[in-house]
């Protein structure tokens, strides 16, 4: 008889669709994610005031897209965005997907991926053994800082202290940003390279985003953030004109085009900002096993050994 295994995944935004283009080109569910990932982005330019719906009724939008023909189609739910006014917004709720002639699992099993604001925390508290989310979630709850920088997902499980939770990183997905270190030419001039080592005699402010700190720590190592300031910017004022009026920062960046446009040199790649798959180690069985190794990214180099 087969088992349906619960995976926690993003209620949207970037993390979710890197998940379902992983599961689209290993389970062929490509006609799913594709309708998954364009209500999702259809509906963020709705609340963005981008798009005007068909019906400005959300509850009747939310009613349109969860009501399918097949038994195991996508639900959707609402949640409040942070934008001025809070609106409603329609995110990822839940969807079963079959496995059939997957290895190790038995016949008639699925995965159900359940949509949850901390997919992270969900799996600390054991409601899940498997689930996706922002590498860099790991880094805000939980790696131990260290003087030592951390620089690589790779290192991450090794940051993890086991008393504190059975969580550990699987591998990533390669939907890579990275948290940038940049200043302006004035604090960093051209011919001084702008990485860890122009911190450590580096004294004054660095704007980083608040929720963001514990993380700088880690990735920067805290022996170079002696004589720094964490600066936070204000809510009026984009991250990258914030860096700006500091003079040195730390924030995302893909081509690094914003921060070019406020005068900012981009200096050191910190840390990639990845999906990363995650496991609950206590909640390891066999069927697990198989889903996970289904799951696991083909890149050698990205697979973390779970210790």
């Amino acid at each position: 008889m087969g088992e349906t295994i619960p995976i926690a995944v993003p209620r949207k935004g970037r993390p979710l669709e890197s998940v379902l283009d992983r599961l689209a080109r290993r389970l062929d569910v490509t006609d799913l994610a594709d309708d998954v990932i364009s209500t999702l982005r259809h509906e963020k330019a709705v609340t963005k005031g981008a798009l005007e719906a068909d019906t400005a009724d959300v509850y009747h939008r939310l009613a349109a897209y969860s009501t399918v023909e097949e038994p195991m189609g996508p639900e959707y739910t609402l949640v409040r965005d942070d934008r001025d006014g809070k609106p409603r917004r329609i995110v990822f709720d839940s969807v079963t997907i079959p496995l059939d002639d997957v290895d190790g699992v038995p016949d008639g099993s699925a995965i159900q991926l359940v949509g949850r604001e901390e997919p992270f925390r969900a799996l600390r508290t054991h409601e899940f053994a498997l689930g996706f989310d922002s590498a860099d979630l790991v880094l805000e709850e939980v790696v131990t800082l260290r003087p030592e920088p951390l620089g690589r997902i790779e290192d991450v499980n090794a940051r993890i202290d086991p008393a504190d939770t059975d969580v550990r990183v699987v591998t990533g997905l390669g939907d890579t940003v990275y948290h940038t270190l940049m200043a302006t030419p004035e604090v960093a001039p051209p011919s001084e390279a702008i990485d860890r080592a122009f911190l450590e005699t580096y004294t004054g402010s660095l704007c980083i985003a608040p929720r963001y700190e514990r993380l700088v720590q880690a990735v920067l190592g805290t022996q170079v953030l002696d004589g720094v300031t964490f600066q936070y910017p204000s809510a009026d004022l984009e991250e990258e004109a914030a860096i700006a009026d500091a003079g040195v920062g730390v924030y995302l960046t893909v081509t690094g085009s914003t921060a070019r446009e406020h005068g900012l040199v981009l200096g050191d790649r910190l840390f990639p900002s990845e999906t990363v798959l995650m496991e609950n180690t206590a909640e390891h069985d066999e069927t697990v096993e198989a889903v996970r190794s289904l799951l696991t990214a083909p890149r050698a180099e990205t697979a973390l050994a779970i210790e």
